[in-house]
């Protein structure tokens, strides 16, 4: 597998789990007891951190491209492994 394509695979997976990791650790006003800016939404969060977003996004993709660069690799998992719908009937011969 070239360099590229694993930074592409790093990549995609960097921003899946970044995604995932947005509403971790986050409070509102409300939890947190602070008072609202005035025209603030409820759901608005006090204190947003993107680096560490960003770093626990990094861990996971990093762990996750390398899980899948393995199975790439040695073939742990393979599309034959996920078919698993049932063969449709076979065509009568006419």
């Amino acid at each position: 597998m070239q360099i590229t394509s694993i930074a592409a695979i790093y990549f995609l997976f960097f921003v899946m789990s970044a995604f995932l990791m947005l509403p971790f650790g986050v409070k509102t006003a409300d939890e947190a007891g602070v008072e609202k800016v005035p025209g603030q939404a409820d759901s608005a969060p006090i204190d947003f951190q993107p680096g560490k977003v960003a770093a626990r996004a990094s861990v996971v993709a990093a762990v996750a491209t390398a899980l899948f660069v393995a199975n790439y690799s040695y073939g742990w998992v393979t599309a034959a492994d996920l078919d698993f719908l049932p063969k449709p009937p076979a065509a009568a011969a006419g």
